[in-house]
């Protein structure tokens, strides 16, 4: 008898760990509060079925890949069930603490999940079966409960599964992830007054500001619910980064050159030192930027190539901030192989390209 798998929520996370898991050895419920993402999602035979979560009780696996909030929603609808007794709940959002102690009080088996992966793409057409390959999953279960068929569930997946304590998790993701996307959107909100003033900001932030803030451009919603469900340890991360811009502060103040001096040599050396090829909390984006020369058909020429060797990108932009005979071509892939291969064969034509890391 298959296994009987349900995904509520079919955006990004929902429908690509569908699209990774479905196998004939599982029967694949899925449903979204959108009616044109189920639509979509029947269309592309995404899941095998459209249901709703009054269908769990013949749930053996249930993943919930909505915002936090509403995790906690399903979770208190799913106590009214009658479940399986040996049924597992999960979820994937960004913050576990908080969902874990609701799941003390479930009369059902809670395992937190949080996949470390995502994209500047968004919803169900977005839906990619490697979007978690090589990324990390953490999972924080219950004292005394086992992963292991939830893994199993999960391993076409190809992504590297991690226990972690929920508090644990929570500090570090509020760190690596939750404090540089306020920052992100601080310096977005800081530069509408810029533009007032300047009405030409606007095209001189391409570039790094464009490439540090772009994580501003996440789900407000989302974040929303990321912010309150991790309030505690981003209020005391707020205060420790607001320290940190009032030492660099008095460092002006005072005009201490070796303070100053300091502070960007030390951020560098723990930069230079990160990871280079791990895919950490924050999306990876595989940008490859090509110098275009302004001349006829010479943006065609690079799609040509692409598409010659079979490789696709999911967007594309122009960058027209330089004022000499080149524009830049920004174009974004997959994953990481792509990007390679792409940049080896527009190189191979004579275009010059780079990469951000």
């Amino acid at each position: 008898m298959k296994q009987q798998v349900m995904v509520l929520g079919l955006g990004l996370i929902g429908a690509s760990l569908c699209r990774a898991i479905n196998n004939p050895t599982i029967e694949l419920f899925g449903w979204d509060y959108s009616s044109e993402t189920c639509e979509i999602a029947r269309e592309v035979g995404l899941v095998d079925q459209i249901a709703s979560i009054e269908r769990a009780p013949e749930m053996d696996i249930i993943i919930l890949a909505v915002p936090v909030r509403s995790t906690l929603q399903y979770l208190h609808k799913l106590a009214k069930l009658s479940l399986k007794e040996s049924v597992i709940v999960t979820d994937t959002g960004s913050t576990k603490n908080e969902v874990m102690e609701l799941a003390k009080t479930l009369p059902f088996t809670f395992i937190g999940g949080h996949p470390m992966a995502g994209s500047h793409k968004s919803g169900v057409k977005a839906e990619n079966s490697n979007l978690f390959e090589e990324a990390y999953y953490i999972l924080t279960p219950p004292k005394g409960i086992k992963t292991n068929s939830l893994i199993k569930l999960l391993e076409p997946t190809r992504a590297k599964f991690v226990e972690l304590e929920p508090e644990s998790h929570d500090e570090i993701v509020g760190v690596l992830s939750h404090l540089p996307h306020i920052v992100a959107a601080g310096l977005v909100k800081m530069s509408d007054q810029l533009v007032l003033d300047y009405p030409r900001a606007t095209q001189l932030a391409a570039g790094g500001f464009r490439d540090i803030t772009r994580i501003a451009s996440s789900d407000p919603q989302m974040w929303t619910d990321i912010l309150l469900t991790n309030r505690s340890i981003l209020l005391d991360l707020l205060h420790d980064w607001q320290k940190e811009i009032t030492t660099i502060q008095e460092s002006l103040i005072q005009e201490d050159q070796s303070a100053i001096y300091d502070f960007f040599s030390e951020a560098k050396h723990s930069r230079d030192h990160l990871p280079a090829k791990d895919r950490g909390v924050i999306p990876a984006f595989y940008d490859l930027y090509v110098d275009i020369p302004d001349t006829a058909g010479a943006i065609a020429e690079v799609m040509t190539l692409l598409s010659k060797a079979d490789i696709s990108i999911v967007n594309l932009k122009i960058q027209e901030t330089r004022e000499d005979i080149y524009g830049v071509l920004e174009l974004s892939f997959k994953n990481q192989t792509d990007l390679e291969k792409g940049q080896s064969v527009i190189e191979e034509a004579d275009f010059h390209c780079c990469r951000r890391s």
